[in-house]
């Protein structure tokens, strides 16, 4: 707009409208605008004329789009966006990317090069699957489950001898506490029923065990006969626990203990729910402990259930194909590392084998708690799915271990740690004995498949405790320093001193042994071709 349109429509009648203060008068029939200033003066005209509540705003906005070089850039104090200072923590999503595509891409061009020295070492017919493994792990299979049978036939008779003992009982309304008496025959009759879980649950992890040993010679056939064997011992053991306590305040509640067990129990009171039915559904629910009645979805979403169950089967490939084609020959090259002692050589091993093993326990871990679980949640109706919290933002080596895998820290905060602490027994006892069986059931998982009880895993789970308290004070600390240290000894002791070193040493055990799992018992890289003359 030139100077004499300006002052041409400054001179002409019309009405002030005021913006930031500055009075500007407006000519009411301005002539048609030849830029966007124009545009912006009749903005103003009709937006003053109309007299809306909301005019300064939209006035100001106009006055923006015509005065474009006066802008307040910097109006408010405000810290950056990284700083401590910041009121709101900024997002990393777009970092979490990165580091995913840098994971994906630094792996592959590993084992670009691992099929390129190699080639490709992906072989079915090559993996020394058994006769006999198969047709024992197919028997265990079958057999384990039949201990849970036992368990609800021990329990049914415990429920029969409750019945009748509450009916030769006068007060029923709990208006007293047991007598002495009383209390001495129940603990007398839970003796006997502990005897009984206890030789049942013994005698199937311990032949479990023994046929694994002795008898299946392949790591994966025996892993996997391994884990139903001790998800059936800790899911007896909650089943005998619950019960026994449900017994006790059938019998003997104290006036208002009825009314205090949990609301969801309601449904179906005790002895009601010893029942074939009940156990069958405890069985095959994704927990490890026994409730008579479980939060319940309405319906099953088949297609969940089958993106959940693809989800298995592709990452299942893809460990198969990650721990044949790059973990293997790097175990493989370790050996005669291992057996000089040259631990420059261990070091860099570990190092190079982290990255692989890290990436293929992620792959397991969504594997098994994200998709199978899930997928099995949903085909039972099984509402309470959290199997996982926020693991990976681990404060501590404590916070790992009751965030990443709940099922188990459930069992044991429910079975062992709180009924030790209510005895009075103090919380480095109660955590020291948790970790101590968790250590003796790692050990089984681990050692017996492969047949070498060297104590590793073990070590590996009991000294996890000390760690623990090494890192409960960057739990405890409110600052985002503390805590994001806790987070990296977490990681670095988890991807580098823990399964690594774990996997380096049950391999080298294995090989020591027995040698190659495969037929093809040595990776040998190839030769260097010469190139075209």
């Amino acid at each position: 707009m030139t100077s004499m349109s300006i002052a041409t429509t400054a001179a002409g009648s019309g009405f002030e409208g005021q913006v930031n203060g500055v009075t500007h008068r407006v000519h009411a029939s301005a002539p048609a605008a030849v830029d966007d200033s124009d545009n912006t003066t009749a903005t103003i005209t009709n937006t003053a004329a109309n007299g809306a509540a909301d005019t300064t705003e939209e006035l100001q906005r106009a006055f923006r789009r015509k005065y474009r070089h006066v802008e307040a850039v910097h109006s408010v104090s405000q810290p950056t966006c990284l700083s401590h200072d910041a009121t709101e923590a900024p997002s990393f999503l777009g970092f979490r990317n990165l580091m995913v595509i840098v994971l994906v891409a630094g792996n592959l061009r590993l084992v670009i090069e691992n099929i390129q020295k190699y080639g490709v070492l992906i072989c079915i017919r090559c993996h020394d699957f058994r006769k006999t493994d198969v047709q024992l792990g197919l028997a265990l299979y079958v057999l384990i489950p039949c201990h849970l049978l036992l368990a609800y036939l021990i329990e049914l008779v415990a429920a029969a001898h409750a019945l009748q003992s509450r009916g030769r009982t006068k007060k029923r309304d709990g208006t007293s506490s047991p007598t002495e008496d009383q209390l001495k025959r129940f603990q007398r009759t839970w003796k006997m029923i502990w005897v009984a879980h206890a030789i049942n649950v013994t005698i199937a992890l311990v032949f479990t065990t023994y046929v694994v040993y002795y008898y299946i010679h392949h790591p994966l056939i025996g892993t996997l006969t391994e884990v139903h064997a001790i998800i059936v011992w800790l899911k007896t053991a909650s089943y005998a626990f619950t019960n026994r306590d449900l017994r006790h305040a059938y019998l003997h509640p104290v006036k208002g203990e009825l009314d205090a067990l949990p609301e969801i129990y309601r449904s179906c009171p005790y002895p009601n729910n010893i029942t074939i039915g009940n156990l069958v559904y405890f069985w095959w629910a994704p927990t490890l402990v026994y409730q008579p009645v479980y939060p319940r979805t309405d319906t099953i979403r088949w297609g969940f259930v089958l993106k959940r169950l693809g989800e298995v089967v592709c990452l299942g490939a893809f460990i198969w194909f990650a721990s044949a084609q790059y973990a293997t020959p790097v175990l493989q090259n370790s050996l005669d590392k291992i057996a000089s002692l040259d631990y420059p050589s261990i070091l860099e091993r570990l190092l190079k084998l982290s990255t692989i093993s890290l990436v293929i326990w992620l792959a397991g871990f969504f594997a098994l708690f994200q998709s199978f679980l899930n997928a099995l949640a949903e085909v039972t109706k099984f509402g309470d799915r959290a199997f996982y919290d926020a693991w990976w933002n681990s404060e501590g080596l404590g916070m790992y271990w009751r965030t990443w895998n709940k099922p188990v820290y459930q069992f044991f905060r429910r079975h062992v740690y709180y009924p030790m602490r209510s005895r009075g027994w103090s919380r480095r006892t109660a955590s020291g004995t948790v970790f101590l069986v968790s250590a003796v059931l790692h050990e089984l998982l681990v050692g017996v498949p492969t047949h070498n009880l060297i104590g590793v895993a073990f070590l590996g789970m009991f000294l996890q405790l000390p760690l623990i308290y090494l890192t409960l004070p960057f739990e405890r600390m409110k600052s985002a320093n503390g805590k994001l240290l806790g987070n990296t000894i977490f990681w670095v002791s988890f991807t580098i001193l823990g399964q690594p070193f774990a996997a380096l040493m049950y391999f080298y055990a294995w090989q020591a042994k027995y040698g190659s799992v495969s037929r093809a018992a040595v990776v040998q890289p190839r030769p260097p071709t010469c190139p075209p003359c």
